[in-house]
Parts: C-alpha cells; structure tokens; sequence
C-alpha cells in the first residue's frame, strides 16, 4: 500500500512539471495553425469534399493562390445572370417572373 502510494506521487511529481513545461507555439506554428484554419473554412465555405478539397488544402496551406480564378460565364449563362438580376430589381414573381424570364432569354 505504502508502496503504491509512493509510486503514484512520484509519477504525479513528474507529470505536472513536464506538463507546465509545454513551449508556447513558436510564431512559424501559430502561422501555419492560422493558415490551416482559414484554408479549411474556405473549402467548407465552397463546399468542397475529397479529392477537390484535397488539392485545394495542399494549395492553399502551400501558399498558392486561393482565389480559383472565375470561369468565364456561357452566353447563355450570361443571359440567364442579366435576365435574373432585371426580374429581381423589378421585383417579379411567380407567374409575371416566369413570363419575364422566357422572354427576356428568348430575346
């Protein structure tokens, strides 16, 4: 009994020393946490998943340019954006904004 009671204040006596001892982050550690943190919002905020989000986080812990460079919009899409936008500042809906929309995409 003596003896396990000596065993664990020893081993106690040596554990909370080496905890306190814990170095603080070095700035290089603390920037790479930093770096880690944003890159993985910015893939849950593009809702990327797998291999894209891999490759993502490889680029983007590595410094590379985050922002994917947008895609150039299709004539079509690019209607379709045009379109959207004037039916939502004239405020349409339902059946006027369907009427409004394929006119305006026909046109």
């Amino acid at each position: 009994m003596r003896a396990s009671v000596l065993t664990i204040s020893v081993l106690v006596a040596l554990a909370v020393p080496a905890a306190a001892q814990a170095p603080a982050p070095s700035a290089a550690q603390a920037a790479q946490r930093e770096r880690m943190t944003s890159c993985n919002a910015d893939a849950g905020t593009r809702k990327l998943a797998g291999d894209a989000r891999k490759s993502f986080m490889s680029d983007c812990l590595a410094g590379k340019a985050t922002a994917s460079p947008d895609k150039e919009l299709t004539p079509q899409q690019a209607k379709m954006k045009s379109c959207n936008a004037d039916a939502s500042a004239k405020s349409l809906k339902g059946a006027d904004r369907k009427t409004f929309m394929s006119t305006c995409l026909k046109g």
